[in-house]
């Protein structure tokens, strides 16, 4: 912990430009350096002003994620590729000697969530507050007593964009937790599982554990979830801008309200497929006892299914050939490997619309139109869990200028965002 006044020096006279750049990946010339520190004393700065405190404060960054490879084999124990970004979270906080947690995030109203009922809440389903209980519940349950704080915070990761802004809010309670009443012993891979219970048991959504990981790990993970209960992390140190490519992160317009029944009916229709041939999960099924019993898992569990099924497996195999591509520094092969993995998830996995609403397909139209300008360069893929909001492409740097003025008179300015992957997952920043 740092005294208030002394963190707000440190940040203004470059003492903690060194963190900052290895954190996000930028050298000390960087324009972005001055961004960075503005956003660190803008959450001291809300801080003081949101709990008229100016005692002893630290300062934490939690990175929203990319997938760059296994759409949706996660849930499946498969195996994945993704990446932390350079949009994330920012907090300011200190312990405050009570039972009630106090996060005030940045145009939302403040959270209160009082631990002495760490119960799942119904009527906090789908709300922050059920996250903040839900990570205080986890650490509980690995023996660590949490009690109060507060936090005041701001975040850059673009809701609804398939970069996992809840998975970033729950690495960031994550982070502040283990800092404040842990004594640093919870590992980021703790912090991921965590952040996982939390999402699943307390907020309400059934969602793998590729995002907590990718932004509690950071850098680029290959991660192996055929264990669960210990999946194998492996950081791939690929230098993303030596492929002359750019990713980009491009917003449909598409609404991610109302489709938590379409994200839950894949888990649940491969889970049938895998129950129908005597397994738990898909990774446990064979691939080819699967292609022989496809006849009758058409008559049981309908075609979708097992579309779905035969989308695990192939992108199954193709997050490890992607990994492996990388460590060659093979970005060709790997660019192949993406365009394949799209291709997949819109003909078989079927997450690029909503079958609630067909007649709207911003996804598909944003893919189209991607795909059209880049003219068999480049790569671009549905992005996240799908049916609504972005999509993700390679642009090679020399298209990148045309490329995002196009898409953007199509779908909108600021609808293309160019990223960079950041080396760094949860963090504390300043103590």
């Amino acid at each position: 912990m740092i005294p208030l006044e002394k963190a707000e020096l440190g940040i203004r006279t470059g003492q903690v430009d060194a963190n900052i750049c290895e954190v996000y990946g930028c050298n000390a010339g960087s324009e972005q350096l001055s961004v960075y520190r503005s956003r660190l004393l803008h959450v001291i700065d809300g801080f003081r002003a949101t709990f008229g405190r100016s005692d002893e404060i630290a300062l934490f960054s939690a990175p929203g994620r990319t997938e760059l490879g296994g759409n949706h084999t996660d849930h499946q124990n498969g195996k994945v590729l993704a990446a932390s970004v350079n949009l994330d979270i920012v907090a300011c906080a200190a312990p405050n000697d009570s039972q009630i947690i106090r996060i005030q995030s940045e145009g939302y109203p403040l959270d209160e969530v009082d631990l002495t009922d760490l119960t799942p809440h119904p009527e906090e389903t789908n709300r922050t507050a059920a996250l903040i209980r839900g990570v205080a519940a986890g650490a509980y349950k690995l023996g660590h007593r949490v009690k109060g704080f507060d936090a005041y915070m701001t975040s850059n990761v673009l809701r609804g964009s398939g970069l996992s802004s809840s998975a970033a809010y729950e690495t960031m309670a994550g982070v502040i937790v283990n800092l404040f009443f842990c004594k640093d012993e919870l590992s980021a891979i703790d912090i991921a599982k965590i952040g996982q219970y939390a999402e699943n048991i307390y907020f309400g959504k059934p969602c793998g554990l590729m995002d907590q990981m990718a932004s509690s790990v950071g850098g680029i993970v290959a991660i192996d979830f055929e264990k669960e209960s210990d999946p194998i992390v492996q950081c791939i140190p690929y230098d993303m801008q030596a492929s002359e490519h750019s990713l980009c992160i491009i917003d449909t317009g598409g609404d991610h309200a109302e489709l938590t029944s379409d994200y839950a009916a894949i888990p649940r229709e491969m889970g049938e497929i895998a129950a129908a041939l005597g397994k738990r999960v898909l990774r446990e099924v064979n691939e080819a006892e699967f292609l022989r019993s496809i006849p009758s898992l058409r008559r049981q569990l309908g075609d979708r299914a097992v579309l779905r099924a035969m989308h695990f497996f192939t992108e199954n195999r193709r997050a490890a050939d992607e990994k492996e591509a990388l460590e060659r520094g093979n970005f060709e092969r790997f660019r192949q490997l993406v365009r394949r993995s799209g291709r997949s998830s819109a003909m078989y996995l079927q997450n690029v619309y909503t079958g609630m609403n067909p007649e709207r397909q911003d996804m598909s139209i944003a893919l189209a139109l991607a795909e059209n300008i880049l003219d068999g360069r480049g790569a671009v893929r549905v992005h996240g869990g799908g049916f609504a909001g972005t999509i993700q492409a390679f642009v090679p740097n020399d298209m990148l200028p045309y490329f995002k003025s196009t898409i953007e008179a199509a779908l909108g300015k600021d609808s293309c965002h160019v990223l960079h992957i950041r080396p760094a997952g949860g963090v504390v920043m300043m103590e």
